[in-house]
């Protein structure tokens, strides 16, 4: 990543905040190569997100159009953004001396999932759907073509086609709609503790949906991390633990993406946790991999 942007993405953040940064300091992390910088001049601080291809130019178009649906004591506070077809640009307020989990206490858990239901009751006028819309990648896709899952070394090909029929039955019976307000992508480095209050970041997928499934995606991470199991927070949800494992079960054996390599090795760390989930959920033969 570059020190600074290009000289014409520095002047379009001069005008969108209008004071000109002195400071540009590169952020690194996340999971997409989108620019990100914290910037500074005097006592002012700012966090810039800049695109930087054809898929974090979408994704930062909708999280624009998301933090003009959303308010909330756990939104950030934009300061400024301007949509673009190749190169958007989001800017908000610059949460680096906020605290960023793990490590996890019982206190910040709590903390954060008085937050999440906080969020579950909030209105908005976002859309329907989000990223499970349609299902399409899921147990039914290890089922049609298992090699990538298979590939991961969790469990055996005899040990999936016993387990498939209550696999599939429990997620086709999860039901993905609801009117929540869901962030859909809910994981440590997505969310941060200030003085105010939890704050959630990269809003991208945020959507209307159901609440359960947006929490139970956050599970999975939240116990890879040393936090609970996820069923002593979502019990008795065995329909939430089959989709979430399908979804990573899905994609986790899949080839590296070129621009975000990191996204196959975070998935297949959800997945560690979220198998074990849907096995007990539906007491299913421990996984006889050879991992």
């Amino acid at each position: 990543m570059s020190q600074i942007p290009s000289p014409e993405g520095a002047a379009r953040v001069e005008k969108l905040l209008g004071w000109a940064p002195e400071h540009w300091r590169p952020v690194f992390g996340g999971y997409t190569p989108t620019a990100r910088f914290s910037v500074a001049s005097g006592n002012r601080t700012a966090f810039v997100k800049i695109a930087t291809t054809e898929v974090t130019a979408k994704q930062i178009n909708r999280e624009i159009v998301a933090y003009s649906s959303i308010s909330g004591s756990f939104v950030p506070l934009i300061l400024a953004a301007e949509p673009h077809a190749t190169t958007p640009i989001l800017i908000i307020e610059d949460l680096s001396g906020a605290v960023w989990p793990p490590p996890w206490t019982d206190a910040l858990v709590h903390e954060v999932l008085d937050a999440v239901s906080v969020m579950h009751q909030t209105s908005t006028g976002l859309p329907h759907g989000g990223l499970l819309q349609g299902r399409e990648a899921g147990w039914p896709s290890v089922a049609a073509d298992p090699a990538s899952f298979l590939s991961l070394g969790l469990v055996s090909s005899q040990w999936l086609e016993n387990a498939l029929p209550a696999l599939l039955a429990s997620e086709a019976a999860c039901l993905l709609a609801g009117d929540a307000l869901t962030h859909l992508d809910l994981r440590s480095d997505n969310l941060c503790i200030t003085s105010e209050g939890v704050k959630f970041i990269d809003w991208a997928e945020a959507c209307r949906s159901d609440p359960a499934v947006d929490l139970g995606f956050f599970l999975p991470s939240l116990a890879f991390e040393g936090g609970p199991l996820p069923e002593t927070i979502l019990p008795g949800r065995a329909d939430v633990a089959a989709t979430v494992s399908g979804f990573f079960a899905a994609r986790a054996g899949l080839p590296d993406i070129p621009l975000s390599p990191f996204v196959r090795r975070v998935q297949r760390e959800q997945l560690s946790t979220a198998l074990p989930w849907a096995i007990r959920a539906l007491d299913l033969p421990a996984p006889d991999g050879r991992y």
